[in-house]
């Protein structure tokens, strides 16, 4: 009696152990989030050097039904800002240039090149205006190839936005001009510079860069959105657009290689990985952010481009990597990876929960419509089509908006939540927007 007690004993707790094992918490959180639709890619947890999690989620391509899984190819976007830092950097130690030369060494012409440094490119500090903000161009060109004089004009005549190194505003136009400046300072093409350096040295075979003409099995379709019963295809940016700022394309795999040859202090120097680490203006090093958790240092970067939407965060001194790709424009990850996190260093968080739409009298959906100014440039009209309400962003096509509450809709496309307020006449006059624990408010201005 006493044997069969123990082993019961014993199984009980081999039970109570299975339930507590993080890598079957980690698939738990990755497919809730799948079966509402709020995740549809790969993802790979791993720390102190295991890995605990490295599986596919939801449709590589829904047109052939085929699934996600741990060789799936994704675009990356600017994740790749951290290997155009370390090539920068490696090209330092070869005193091939100095992170203080200015851009005028490279490019003489370039208006007020002698006051931007390098280094300013790399942490966002060189007021250079951002490519990506022309709407034009972003809406009819960034499917086509640019020559670097192309790229160049979009950026290179507008005036800074600030005296370099006295703020800091995102930039993809300095780590595009980054990669050029690679090419002048190795004397080869940069797609060259970044498999010879890098690539090839940590066999990161389904490493790459022109995604669009990409022939592979593995390679994703990336999607704006995929629900129960649709998706839309995005159009792919062409390389030569995103370039050194954001055209990448890799697995799982081959990030976690990345990451165990940072870990690992190869590719460059200890002091030189200390400091990509070291922040700088809103705590941006070289090519990562920085942060912190549970009192350590935390390093990470996302990346967004059409269809496709990704992350890679590390904890370097308990080893932590987490890898985030997705192929659905998902705009959830933020909260995933805290939920992750959360789950590694044990804090609580929650499952996502399914929202129930309930049915609005196309009467009362009248009193939503218009369009609302929710800051500068941006705007969000709200029309009834269908019997159903929907939300159209500047820029943006239509989405549908469904009703969880009396003034409260949601995206089942995304995680985003707009609340209707009213003034004392019960007149709709505002719209309150939450999308990845942010509010925007805006105004009823039509």
């Amino acid at each position: 009696m006493k044997k069969l007690l123990c082993l019961l004993f014993l199984l009980g707790g081999l039970q109570y152990a299975h339930a507590q094992d993080p890598a079957a918490k980690l698939d738990t959180l990755l497919s809730a989030y799948s079966s509402l639709h709020k995740f549809n890619g790969t993802a790979l947890v791993s720390q102190q050097g295991k890995i605990l999690l490295n599986k596919g989620y939801g449709f590589r391509n829904t047109t052939d039904s085929s699934r996600n899984d741990p060789g799936t190819i994704f675009q990356l976007g600017s994740i790749t800002k951290q290997f155009t830092a370390a090539i920068v950097l490696k090209l330092e130690e070869e005193k091939k240039l100095s992170l203080q030369d200015k851009v005028s060494k490279f490019f003489p012409d370039f208006p007020k090149g002698d006051s931007i440094t390098v280094e300013h490119l790399l942490t966002h500090t060189s007021g250079i205006y951002n490519y990506t903000n022309d709407r034009t161009f972003m809406e009819a060109e960034v499917f086509k190839p640019a020559s670097r004089v192309k790229l160049m004009s979009l950026f290179k005549d507008k005036p800074l936005d600030f005296s370099p190194g006295t703020k800091w505003n995102y930039s993809n136009s300095g780590y595009c001009l980054l990669g050029y400046i690679i090419e002048v300072a190795a004397h080869k093409p940069y797609y060259q510079v970044a498999r010879e350096y890098i690539f090839q040295p940590l066999h990161m075979n389904n490493t790459g860069f022109d995604f669009k003409q990409l022939n592979n099995k593995d390679k994703s379709t990336g999607y704006f959105f995929i629900n129960e019963d649709s998706s839309k295809v995005a159009p792919s940016v062409d390389s030569s657009v995103s370039f050194s700022a954001g055209a990448m394309y890799s697995t799982t795999g081959d990030l976690y290689k990345w990451h165990q040859a940072v870990q690992q202090y190869k590719i460059l120097s200890k002091a030189d990985w200390e400091r990509t680490y070291t922040p700088q203006k809103n705590n941006y090093g070289y090519g990562w952010n920085i942060d912190s958790i549970a009192g350590k240092r935390k390093v990470s970067h996302g990346g967004g481009i059409h269809g496709f939407v990704t992350t890679i965060i590390r904890v370097p001194e308990d080893d932590v990597c987490i890898i985030l790709l997705d192929n659905a424009s998902d705009r959830t990850i933020g909260k995933i990876s805290e939920s992750i996190l959360a789950e590694l260093y044990n804090k609580p968080y929650t499952l996502p929960k399914k929202r129930i739409a309930i049915p609005v009298p196309e009467t009362i959906l009248q009193q939503y419509t218009g369009e609302y100014d929710m800051k500068p440039g941006f705007k969000i009209a709200i029309a009834v089509k269908d019997g159903m309400l929907t939300g159209q962003p500047s820029g943006q096509g239509p989405a549908t908006l469904y009703a969880e509450k009396e003034d409260f809709f949601f995206l089942n496309i995304a995680d985003v939540q707009i609340k209707f307020t009213r003034d004392q006449k019960n007149e709709v006059t505002g719209m309150i927007l939450y999308e990845n624990g942010g509010e925007v408010p805006g105004t009823k201005v039509k």
